[in-house]
């Protein structure tokens, strides 16, 4: 189950933005002028580049910047998560308590 956990956080978004460029390119091409931003937004922050796009095509102010930050958030908390999870697992752990 732990496994399916993090395929799914992994690879999820990623899909999600491929299925979303297949289905609305002219969105994607508005919103980024440049080629490398949104392959570098699909490979290293997957859920800020989802909002960006999202909320673009009406320009970016106010509470949308908070969908971007809440974005940025997941990604960050999907990076650490695994870190948190296995903070015990390490090569210098002393399991006599002291």
């Amino acid at each position: 189950m732990c496994l399916l956990l993090a395929i799914f956080v992994l690879l999820g978004p990623r899909a999600l933005i491929f299925f979303w460029w297949v289905l609305e390119p002219a969105r994607w091409a508005a919103t980024f002028q440049a080629g490398v931003v949104p392959l570098l937004g699909f490979l290293f922050l997957p859920w800020p580049t989802i909002a960006w796009v999202f909320v673009f095509p009406s320009g970016v102010e106010g509470l949308d910047w908070l969908l971007v930050g809440l974005g940025l958030i997941a990604d960050i908390g999907s990076y650490t998560g695994s870190a948190w999870g296995n903070r015990d697992q390490g090569v210098y752990t002393n399991y006599d308590g002291v």
